[in-house]
């Protein structure tokens, strides 16, 4: 922790004999990774140490995209992740009212530094790089990356990651679309880097790359909505022991991560994140799985 955000914190605790019993204060429980777990007193629905008090100030990119956002309007309530935002929101005792949004952009929400956010959503996938520099919320959606490709290309008929390797590829930078072309294609030449997925298809309109990688519902969106000559090439499974998750968003040294991280996990053990995702994102049971 900086010198300059460290807190000191007083406990006085007495020790009260009632009927012969000696009842005596213990320290609050502490969450992993060293943040105050949630409590009924730290987490006081609409009481939090919030950037503006009395609000929930939320961030993310600009455009907003589909399917996660509709309209690139995220105070809308519409789409997955405003969705989530709102219930997140609702779970810490802050109505839709005291929601605001703020521009953030995406490799500026887990950049090192301090957040004019409580939390930002933008489909973020938890990593352990990125939390050296912020602190995240349980996973709020389960994450499969999948490839874009123009209907009749080479890319669009190939049926294993081997097929992909001597494709050109593109993805956006600083997102795990991009380690898994790296990582798991590992194809013969070098990716194009994009610094937003609009960027990338427009390169894979233009032909300035074969397929381009983003996340499965990004992908349905793509090739429903905006590239109607476009087609979901494949999925990746998920890798590793650790399953790739989106989470949300906080300040390093953030007082409200065991709280939002408790309001995240009451949404998915009530069902809410399920019914929100079967909502607004697309099924993906028929998209054949690469190897």
């Amino acid at each position: 922790m900086h010198p300059s955000r460290r807190r000191v914190r007083l406990t006085v605790c007495a020790t009260v004999v009632l009927l012969g019993t000696a009842v005596g204060c213990a320290p609050q429980d502490a969450a992993p990774g060293g943040t105050q777990a949630a409590g009924k007193r730290s987490c006081a629905p609409g009481r939090l140490a919030t950037v503006t008090p009395g609000t929930v100030t939320v961030g993310t990119d600009e455009p907003a995209y589909a399917p996660w956002f509709n309209d690139d309007d995220p105070a809308n309530g519409r789409g997955y992740e405003s969705a989530v935002a709102y219930a997140v929101a609702n779970e810490l005792g802050y109505g839709k009212g005291a929601v605001r949004w703020r521009k953030v952009p995406f490799n500026s929400a887990f950049a090192p530094g301090a957040k004019t956010f409580d939390f930002d959503i933008n489909q973020v996938s938890i990593s352990a790089s990125r939390r050296r520099a912020v602190a995240f919320s349980s996973g709020y959606y389960d994450v499969r990356q999948a490839v874009v490709a123009l209907k009749g290309s080479k890319a669009a008929g190939a049926k294993s990651v081997a097929d992909l390797k001597g494709v050109r590829l593109g993805a956006q930078v600083g997102t795990t679309s991009l380690d898994v072309v790296n990582d798991t294609i590992r194809p013969s030449r070098p990716a194009a880097v994009f610094q937003k997925n609009d960027l990338a298809k427009s390169a894979l309109k233009n032909g300035q790359v074969d397929a381009i990688l983003v996340d499965l519902p990004t992908a349905f969106f793509i090739t429903s909505a905006e590239l109607k000559d476009a087609v979901v090439v494949g999925q990746f499974a998920q890798q590793g022991p650790v399953k790739e998750q989106f989470g949300l968003v906080l300040d390093k040294e953030s007082p409200l991560t065991g709280c939002v991280t408790a309001a995240v996990d009451a949404l998915r053990r009530k069902g809410t994140l399920a019914a929100l995702e079967k909502r607004w994102l697309a099924d993906a049971v028929d998209v054949p799985v690469l190897k």
